[in-house]
């Protein structure tokens, strides 16, 4: 008994991946330590939300620790937003980074991570591992400052 039969060719999306850097990589920005990453996501936010929506966005490093981008994963409410891991990697994938940096910002102002901030960071962090790319800071910005996991040994 034969469950599916037809005479027509089957059509399926075709995937594509491919990451198009305008820069050479002795061009790109190096990070080589928290107050840079912070300088380099403060350069590229938009201003008018730091204070109105939480946003969360990645910085993707190559393994000289260049930068080959920023992506912006999510953006939410005044309280919130969500960090998804599987967009979180397939944009690192894509871009074929070896590291990524992440940042949210806090409208409120205030620059202590929740548990939800810490919780998402273990959870990238692991996920990472599996993937084999390197979580190397989670940096909560203000227009008043910054903080960073890895600079108070919470990664």
């Amino acid at each position: 008994m034969e469950l599916f039969q037809s005479n027509s060719t089957m059509v399926v999306a075709e995937i594509e991946l491919s990451y198009n850097p305008t820069l050479l990589p002795c061009e790109m920005p190096e990070i080589g330590k928290s107050l840079h990453a912070y300088e380099l996501f403060r350069d590229n936010w938009n201003a008018g939300k730091m204070h109105l929506q939480e946003q969360f966005k990645i910085m993707l490093l190559n393994a000289a620790s260049r930068v080959l981008g920023i992506y912006e994963c999510s953006s939410g409410g005044i309280s919130g937003t969500v960090a998804d891991v599987r967009i979180i990697f397939a944009a690192a994938l894509k871009a074929s980074a070896a590291r990524i940096i992440l940042c949210h910002n806090h409208p409120s102002g205030n620059l202590k991570p929740s548990e939800c901030d810490k919780r998402i960071t273990h959870k990238l962090q692991a996920a990472g591992k599996i993937l084999e790319i390197q979580v190397t800071d989670h940096i909560i910005i203000t227009s008043g400052g910054f903080f960073s996991f890895s600079d108070e040994g919470l990664l």
